[in-house]
């Protein structure tokens, strides 16, 4: 049998001296005089084909706002809570629950894949209710996973796996990683219709009309509050009405809830849609995060769940889900978690929590009105009603790419070239400010 050949790739890295002697250059007295240079013009690296891949649409926007040096420049792109002096946020409840875990002197070890015990009892009351059916009969498979991205990425490899061939349908638009998310994991995803841009409202009809003319059994990926980018959401009303079309069809719904007590203020309220969905017996999937509502931004803390019919069918979904976790990322981290386990199995810390979360979305609430009256002021003529009609973090301002350029050049106000504003990001002394340079744009860019 003949020799394997030589990696291309790792012979340039042999040592200049190698050949049938291998003693070293000082042992044969010979004298090296190959500049070490030399070595990079062995050839091109086995990966130059690889192309650069396209800058990150939301985070390259704090990247040019960090470069900007003009005073008045605002970043609007990225969905991240700021104070009124637009700085970042650690909720009082997580500075708490830290001083009480430090002083509890917990260890460091590994977590099972499965993630902390406490969170995940704790994830699952808080999203479908203490007195669940679907949790006190044991149907409900939870993994603790890496925030909402994480979550989504082991829903999104469990729908590859078990669901082949299935397609994701995600409503259009959506948040711009979930085409990411399933694309990489070998799911295949086409698009709903959600927006209607000449009401900036919801298009139930389209909406309607395409889960019943998707394939039976589809996945559709629905925000269980604060849609983003447009932070418009369905009502009660046609949350049934869109659980009525999906029962008919057997399709799955997969909720990405990511900002829950977060979108309006209360938990409950935000949970509303899932807990519909579960309450009629719909069998779903659920990715769950902790960034917004809890601040643990860098913590990265969430879950997936599926929420089933039967506790066998659930008990057989955890285990794979927790081989999916653990060919993944092995486990999850335990820091952040125990910040969320704490803080919600503490009574008075959980109560806390609840005035903290009105406190943020009051906040977004105050600023989101203050832009409607400036926006109103600077051009009575135009309907800005869908500023206030829109809920959670982000408001879809309807301005076009060109427009957006406009913002940004003229105006340094940062944001994503689909239009979406963080009204996070917006502090009341800025928002005259910027209604102006909305108003600029809409008028002086077609």
């Amino acid at each position: 049998m003949s020799a394997l050949a030589p990696s291309h790739f790792l012979a340039a890295r042999a040592p200049v001296w190698a050949s049938s002697d291998r003693r070293s250059p000082k042992a044969r007295g010979a004298v090296n005089t190959t500049p070490r240079a030399a070595a990079s013009a062995a050839g091109p690296s086995f990966l130059s084909a690889v192309e650069q891949a396209p800058p990150d649409p939301i985070l390259g926007v704090s990247v040019a706002f960090r470069e900007c040096t003009d005073p008045n420049k605002l970043n609007l792109g990225v969905g991240a809570y700021r104070t009124e002096e637009l700085k970042p946020y650690v909720l009082e409840v997580v500075r708490t629950a830290e001083k009480m875990m430090l002083e509890a002197e917990y260890d460091k070890e590994y977590l099972p894949m499965q993630g902390l015990a406490e969170f995940n009892v704790a994830t699952t009351e808080l999203l479908l209710g203490k007195e669940s059916l679907a949790v006190k009969e044991g149907r409900v498979a939870t993994v603790q996973s890496l925030s909402g991205t994480g979550s989504l990425r082991v829903g999104a490899a469990f729908i590859a796996k078990f669901l082949p061939g299935t397609a994701v349908y995600l409503p259009s638009p959506t948040w711009g990683n979930h085409k990411n998310i399933f694309a990489d994991s070998g799911v295949e995803w086409k698009e709903y219709k959600y927006y209607n841009p000449a009401t900036i409202g919801l298009d139930l009809e389209g909406m309607l009309a395409d889960i019943n003319a998707a394939p039976s059994g589809s996945v559709f990926i629905l925000h269980g509050c604060a849609h983003n980018p447009t932070g418009v959401d369905p009502t009660m009303e046609q949350w049934h009405q869109i659980a009525d079309a999906i029962q008919a069809k057997g399709h799955v719904p997969f909720f990405d809830v990511a900002y829950q007590g977060f979108a309006s203020g209360n938990l409950e309220e935000d949970a509303a849609s899932v807990r519909l969905f579960a309450d009629r017996g719909i069998e779903f999937f659920c990715a769950q995060s902790y960034s917004k509502n809890l601040g643990l931004y860098a913590e990265r803390v969430g879950a997936i769940n599926a929420v089933l019919n039967d506790a066998a069918s659930a008990k057989t979904t955890l285990s794979q889900m927790n081989r999916i976790a653990r060919a993944m990322y092995s486990n999850p981290p335990v820091h952040g978690a125990r910040i969320a386990a704490t803080v919600i199995g503490d009574p008075t810390l959980f109560a806390r929590w609840n005035e903290e979360m009105g406190e943020m979305a009051g906040r977004i609430k105050t600023v989101r009105k203050m832009l409607y009256d400036d926006l109103t002021k600077v051009n009575p003529d135009k309907d800005w009603s869908f500023v206030t009609r829109q809920i959670g973090m982000f408001s879809f301002t309807g301005l076009n790419p060109a427009q957006v350029e406009n913002m940004t050049n003229k105006h340094a106000i940062y944001m994503t070239k689909d239009g979406r504003i963080s009204l996070a990001g917006l502090s009341q002394a800025k928002c005259e400010y910027l209604a102006s340079a909305i108003d600029d744009s809409f008028k002086s860019v077609e």
